[in-house]
């Protein structure tokens, strides 16, 4: 069934909230903030409620994420959904009939034992299978590679389209509108903040506007200069019906070895997968016409995937295949959703790039968003799936469209740690990085920095073997770190954010958003702090006063967006003072151990003595050619120094 109508002659010119985008996350979002007593919430749809990639999804309700904090966002949207039917009258198809993960490698069984290991510290209760045990649970299953696996009793499914339909008529009970067949052709923006939306019908005042529009996200947002860095994949799924001995006690079965998932729909089999190597979609763009539709797609691509179904289940070789399906499902470059507000605009608010997890994260997500807009900061550490981690070179296409092909097949590959990205590399590179390289430095990346992780003996020997067990550049970490810890070593730290904070007003404003007193002499560097009205930490990083009105702010690579924002919105309107980001003005080397000092003093003429230097202060002094700022700071607790220097000094010859 679709929602009722509203009176198209009903169009509101105001709402409190507008939610552009009526799949199954649009949808939570409306009927969240309805429930939460939220006024004049409107949420458009420019076809019709699940018309883009929700009314395919495959409907997996799973619960065990990879925090604390995911975990209980995906468990409450299993317990909403459990109570949704009764409290809407709406139908759900919700079921909850477990899943079991199986393995067929050592490294994929100590995966799955740590993670059931984690969901228990978690709350969630998950049994460890042996292969009989499994085989007892599916018979239909071959288990004489497996080589154990992890139940869950309480995952599930559900069918997408009627739990949209059940969160649309919840919310339209508790006071919000819906408006289906009704585009927004604009978002509306004044002082730096959104405003509300044009559509063909006029425009629409809102006091905050939320994108839940999938795959359309990236466009739409980067109209009105907005990050949101996705990419529509292909994704398939296989139907086959008349499989002897199915029934509806089926589990969600996942074996992740071989990229695929299965589960009972409707008396058929439903097998899906998340191939190593995906093929992007829509790379000129998402029709905006495309409303129920699949794609063509390539049944070769998917063959492979069919032949291990049918060894996995062999009753599938005597079933019939009656759909082959392949639409698209918007990708992260990280398989994390983008969720909360724009740092680039006021007032605007994200929920988009699922991974193809949407109905099963769609609950939690209604619920954070809702409480983020009402109390205007997030109720949790959401960080991970935080749209400020993003940054602004990763809504290039062609990197997106790299690295999706590889990041949707990362759903389902052994989670290694200390595994690092293949595609897409090399983006933001250090003026030292050739030269690295050639010594044999291993780099790793880090918001598109590549960054050296570690050294090996011979440059050919830089590359990483993935374990679970003692990890291959163990005995070459240990002796960069006895060199630090005895004698010299040297850092690239070129990656780090860096920010000027200029005017009259300056050190008034830092005072404010600071933990420390950064009021001091210029020369000081001053490590602090930056607080939320809780008392919780947002920040972390130096401050240094180069001049009474000028100060430099130095913090991680990977929250440079986020940094500069809270800064940026703790900036009163009528403060006399300038944030400029200057992270690619300058390299930065640093200088840490025992023999820091002399090693440094050897190239200077200034004296770095303790009297003439001491620790927390910084000064510029003259290194080869150029003039540089050096900082006498250290992280690994050895006498040391961090230099800034020019970018194009900091090759040297």
């Amino acid at each position: 069934m679709t929602t009722r109508p509203e009176r198209q002659d009903d169009l509101p010119r105001r709402a409190s909230v507008l939610v552009i985008g009526g799949g199954v996350i649009g949808c939570s979002v409306a009927y969240h903030l309805a429930r939460a007593g939220v006024p004049d919430v409107v949420l458009l749809e420019r076809r019709q409620i699940t018309s883009g990639t929700t009314w395919h999804a495959a409907g997996l309700v799973g619960q065990l994420r990879t925090s604390i904090n995911m975990t209980e966002l995906a468990r409450y949207t299993s317990e909403l959904y459990l109570r949704l039917e009764a409290e809407t009258g709406q139908a759900t198809g919700y079921r909850r009939c477990g899943s079991i993960s199986i393995a067929t490698t050592g490294e994929r069984l100590e995966e799955l034992r740590r993670s059931a290991s984690m969901a228990k510290v978690f709350g969630l209760e998950v049994n460890v299978f042996t292969p009989a045990d499994i085989a007892a649970r599916v018979p239909l299953l071959h288990t004489e590679d497996v080589l154990g696996g992890i139940h869950i009793p309480s995952d599930g499914y559900a069918n997408a389209v009627d739990v949209t339909n059940a969160l649309a008529r919840g919310a339209r009970s508790a006071g919000a509108r819906i408006f289906e067949h009704l585009p927004v052709t604009a978002i509306r923006t004044a002082g730096g903040s959104a405003t509300g939306v044009t559509t063909e019908r006029g425009d629409i005042d809102a006091d905050c506007v939320v994108l839940c529009t999938g795959m359309w996200t990236r466009a739409l947002a980067a109209s009105v200069g907005v990050n949101v860095p996705l990419h529509a994949c292909e994704h398939y799924y296989a139907l086959f019906e008349s499989v002897a001995g199915l029934d509806s006690n089926f589990p969600v079965v996942r074996d992740y070895d071989a990229c695929t998932y299965y589960k009972h729909d409707a008396g058929r089999l439903l097998v899906g997968a998340f191939e190593p190597e995906a093929r992007p979609w829509g790379m000129d763009g998402i029709p905006e016409d495309f409303s129920f539709d699949e794609i063509a797609g390539s049944f070769e691509h998917f063959e492979p995937v069919l032949q291990q179904a049918m060894v996995r289940f062999p009753a599938l070789e005597s079933a019939g295949l009656s759909t082959f399906f392949c639409g698209p499902e918007s990708f992260t470059p990280d398989v994390r959703y983008h969720l909360g507000q724009a740092p680039e605009l006021d007032n605007c608010f994200v929920a988009a790039g699922l991974n193809s997890i949407g109905l099963q994260s769609a609950g939690g997500i209604g619920r954070v968003i809702t409480e983020w807009i009402r109390r205007g900061h997030p109720p949790s550490d959401l960080w991970e799936v935080d749209v400020r981690r993003n940054h602004p070179f990763q809504r290039n296409r062609k990197y997106l469209g790299e690295r999706v092909s590889e990041s949707l097949g990362l759903l389902y590959a052994t989670h290694f740690p200390y595994r690092q990205y293949d595609t897409a590399r090399g983006v933001r590179r250090s003026p030292l990085h050739d030269r690295l390289r050639a010594i044999g430095a291993c780099h790793g990346e880090l918001a598109g920095w590549e960054r050296p992780n570690w050294y090996a003996p011979e440059p050919g020997q830089a590359r990483y073997e993935y374990s679970y067990g003692r990890q291959n550049w163990f005995e070459h970490s240990a002796a960069e770190h006895n060199a630090v810890r005895g004698r010299v070593g040297l850092f690239d730290l070129s990656s780090f954010a860096k920010f000027r904070f200029q005017g009259a007003d300056a050190a008034r404003v830092l005072n404010h958003v600071c933990a420390n007193d950064v009021d001091v002499r210029p020369g000081r560097i001053v490590y602090t702090q930056w607080l939320n009205d809780r008392g919780g930490i947002e920040a972390d990083l130096t401050v240094t006063r180069l001049a009474e009105d000028d100060f430099l702010i130095v913090t991680a690579a990977a929250t440079e967006v986020r940094d500069f924002d809270w800064l940026r919105r703790h900036v009163p309107a009528d403060a006399r003072c300038v944030l400029t980001n200057v992270t690619s003005a300058m390299g930065v080397i640093s200088i840490m151990g025992p023999n820091a000092r002399e090693l440094l003093q050897s190239l200077t003429p200034d004296d770095l003595s303790h009297e003439a230097f001491p620790f927390a202060n910084s000064r510029e002094i003259e290194l080869g050619y150029a003039v540089v700022r050096a900082s006498r700071i250290t992280y690994v607790g050895e006498l040391g120094w961090e230099l800034y220097i020019p970018t194009e000094f900091t090759p040297g010859d």
